[in-house]
């Protein structure tokens, strides 16, 4: 359903590789949903993207990417992650929490953080929320200098151009707004229904068929 799209550079999460990426304009996505929650309806009743959540961070004419952010994975250490950016002994390393993001390259990842820490190498930023795929944010995190509220995310969620939109048409997605309390401080295994009834909307009661004006 959701197939690979060409990245825009993302960091490689390995503990020997870490890049800085270039930076997407938020700005040029105007009138569309980047800074929103897509929310899967039960017409995706299998696969990885079920019940998923997804933070866009980027959606425009050529395309779309996004976080899911309610599924956590242990195949990240991220105490082991720091150990090799030399960061002085005296650093206190908060550890956060480590999701899979999507299907798309696996090996790279996101920091997805409150909109109190933003950099000129951030990626994006849309109200309470900020994306940046740079070890610096990892760094400054380590160092008690990072955002208030952090997840790293590993691998994304991709659509092509038009792939998205059909999708929606499809039912097989809803939009919701974007907060901080809902990514950061509600139960993983509670965000999907809480995201859906921020619009009003019972999935239990979500129709799986396609209408059409």
């Amino acid at each position: 359903m959701i197939a690979p799209q060409s990245p825009a550079a993302p960091i490689a999460i390995t503990q020997s590789a870490i890049h800085t990426p270039n930076i997407i304009d938020a700005s040029t996505q105007r009138g569309y949903l980047a800074g929103q929650l897509l929310v899967a309806t039960p017409v995706i009743d299998s696969g990885c993207f079920q019940k998923a959540v997804i933070y866009i961070f980027n959606h425009s004419a050529d395309g779309a990417m996004g976080l899911i952010i309610n599924q956590p994975i242990e195949l990240v250490n991220y105490s082991a992650l720091l150990e090799g950016m030399n960061l002085p002994p005296e650093t206190v390393a908060k550890n956060i929490p480590v999701f899979f993001g999507g299907p798309v390259e696996r090996a790279r990842g996101f920091v997805l953080h409150s909109a109190d820490y933003f950099r000129d190498f951030s990626l994006m930023k849309s109200g309470e929320l900020a994306v940046t795929a740079s070890s610096n944010i990892l760094a400054d995190i380590a160092r008690g200098n990072g955002p208030k509220h952090a997840a790293l995310i590993v691998g994304y969620a991709g659509w092509q151009v038009g792939q998205l939109e059909a999708e929606i048409e499809q039912n097989s997605w809803i939009s919701v707004p974007a907060t901080a309390d809902l990514l950061f401080n509600t139960e993983n295994d509670l965000k999907w229904a809480t995201a859906s009834k921020s619009l009003g909307i019972d999935m239990a009661f979500f129709s799986t068929t396609v209408g059409h004006a």
